[in-house]
């Protein structure tokens, strides 16, 4: 029997949000695509798809106590874990990445329900951690492997947007319990050379060429900073107001690439101008703060490092997104959340705000 409690305490204003941004975006698909030649099913209407799919996977998330999740944690790592060393050897490999295992009826990318995971498994971690001083260097190195590993798998697939992701919601949800100042100051020392390392040893050629691109878009406009170039202009030519609903010339005349995905917030940036981005951009603060709420309100620490791994989750794809498109960071091909087209990336969001809305709805439980 479900209590009625929780039905009393749904969380419509997360639902709202949510729903507000998908049907943004959805609309914003439309016209992203709108010059698409295709035989298929429309983008925008596969995305509605999705979205129906990932409504059902969050009320589903919602139903079940979280702290079933502390439980389980460690066994869902684990299986993760192994699916990512399995798409290293036998993985599917699209566009020079291998990232995609096929499992006959279905294929499945495990470096995106690893942020999920990810933000479990380091909950499970924090919450049994005294708290006396901030960590040390002693009580870092068990959540740093158990989050570094997976990260060092998911560059090698190579798919540096996503390792980054998984590391700076680890590392929220740190500076969340707090880092004593000698521990932060060794691990700034030792990051030093691991960039070093990782620059001249680990990173592919074409990772490189778009930090450089990133510092110097000119130094090759036509190859590969063409990407930051067009959607400049696009965000740019946008002005106040726009240019209006389905009159983006970048977007139109397909100078924007991959426009209905990492770029989609170029191309509503260049139709809806600086007036319309503020409203979605106000929409996504509400949500992060509201997703702060919950942490704050949640009444056991589980459930309160959940929250702040998730909302980090969501901060952290939308900074690193729009920053992306605007010319602030390298492209990384990290999608807006919620408004981007992707099954995959919808589906973790979902999932992500199906576990916020649950530790919403049962703060009154402890």
């Amino acid at each position: 029997m479900i209590d009625r409690r929780l039905i009393t305490n749904f969380d419509w204003m997360l639902l709202g949000l949510v729903l507000l941004i998908c049907a943004v975006g959805v609309v914003n698909i439309y016209s992203a695509s709108s010059s698409y030649v295709l035989s298929g099913t429309p983008y925008y209407l596969k995305q509605m798809s999705w979205i129906m799919v990932g409504l059902a996977i969050m009320l589903l998330v919602c139903s079940i106590d979280y702290h079933l999740l502390e439980d389980v944690a460690y066994w869902f790592y684990g299986i993760l874990f192994l699916l990512l060393l399995v798409v290293l050897v036998f993985g599917r490999t699209s566009m020079g990445a291998t990232r995609w295992l096929h499992l006959g009826f279905i294929s499945i990318q495990p470096s995106e329900p690893m942020k999920i995971i990810g933000i479990i498994t380091m909950a499970r971690i924090l919450a049994n951690v005294p708290l006396s001083g901030g960590l040390g260097l002693r009580e870092l190195a068990w959540p740093a492997f158990m989050i570094g590993a997976p990260a060092i798998l998911i560059m090698k697939q190579p798919d540096l947007g996503t390792a980054i992701l998984v590391i700076l919601i680890a590392g929220s949800m740190l500076a969340f319990v707090g880092i004593r100042l000698s521990a932060l100051a060794a691990v700034c020392a030792a990051a030093v050379p691991a960039v070093w390392l990782g620059w001249h040893y680990y990173l592919r050629d074409y990772q490189k060429n778009r930090v450089l691109n990133f510092l110097d878009p000119e130094r090759d406009p036509l190859g590969t900073g063409y990407h930051i170039i067009q959607s400049k202009i696009a965000v740019g030519s946008g002005g106040l107001f726009g240019k209006g609903f389905l009159q983006g010339t970048q977007s139109q005349l397909r100078f924007l690439p991959e426009q209905h995905t990492d770029f989609a917030f170029s191309v509503f940036a260049e139709e809806w101008g600086f007036v319309g981005s503020l409203v979605v951009l106000l929409l996504y603060v509400v949500l992060i703060l509201w997703g702060l709420q919950i942490a704050r309100r949640c009444n056991d620490r589980f459930g309160s490092l959940v929250a702040v791994g998730v909302t980090a989750m969501l901060f952290w794809h939308i900074i690193i997104n729009i920053g992306m498109v605007i010319g602030l960071f390298p492209v990384v091909g990290v999608p807006l959340p919620l408004f981007s087209y992707g099954g995959t990336s919808l589906i973790t969001s979902m999932t992500g705000i199906g576990i916020l809305m649950n530790i919403s709805m049962r703060r009154f439980m402890f």
